[in-house]
């Protein structure tokens, strides 16, 4: 039985979370929000992709998605292109400025993740992700 003043699983989860969000968020910078820097990485690392595959992977609305490319494209991250597939739909991929914001992204993400697992042993860090991988309903990922 826990005592009630020890946090339950959840809150200890979440609080782990919200710490790790905090980190990788200082190394965005002032001009880019955690929300972007997903759309990014979607983009990056999918694209050229449509709008959905971006809504998707963010697990948004398309027109959620349509909001966040925008914003992405007027600072020059991004571009729109015609589905050569399909004439009535467009593509976003990165432009090279969105490259290297990713590629910076990625790294301060590297460099948050690494400090902030670091309190834990080798050990320690593949039973977390055993762990973490058998609770998440889309399963292991990559990066």
């Amino acid at each position: 039985m826990r005592d009630a003043d020890e946090p339950s699983l959840d809150e200890l989860l979440m609080g782990a979370a919200r710490a790790l969000r905090r980190r990788w968020a200082t190394g965005l910078g002032p001009d880019l929000s955690p929300h972007d820097a997903r759309a990014l990485r979607v983009i990056g690392h999918h694209g050229p992709t449509r709008l959905g595959v971006v809504a998707d992977h963010l697990l948004i609305a398309p027109r959620s998605a349509t909001d966040v490319v925008d914003r992405l494209e007027s600072r020059g991250l991004v571009h729109r292109s015609p589905d050569p597939a399909d004439r009535r739909a467009m593509t976003v991929s990165l432009t090279e400025v969105g490259e290297s914001v990713l590629a910076e992204v990625d790294e301060a993400r590297r460099e948050g993740a690494a400090d902030f697992f670091g309190a834990l042993s080798d050990r320690e860090r593949a039973s977390l992700a055993t762990i973490l991988g058998r609770l998440d309903p889309r399963g292991p990922r990559e990066g």
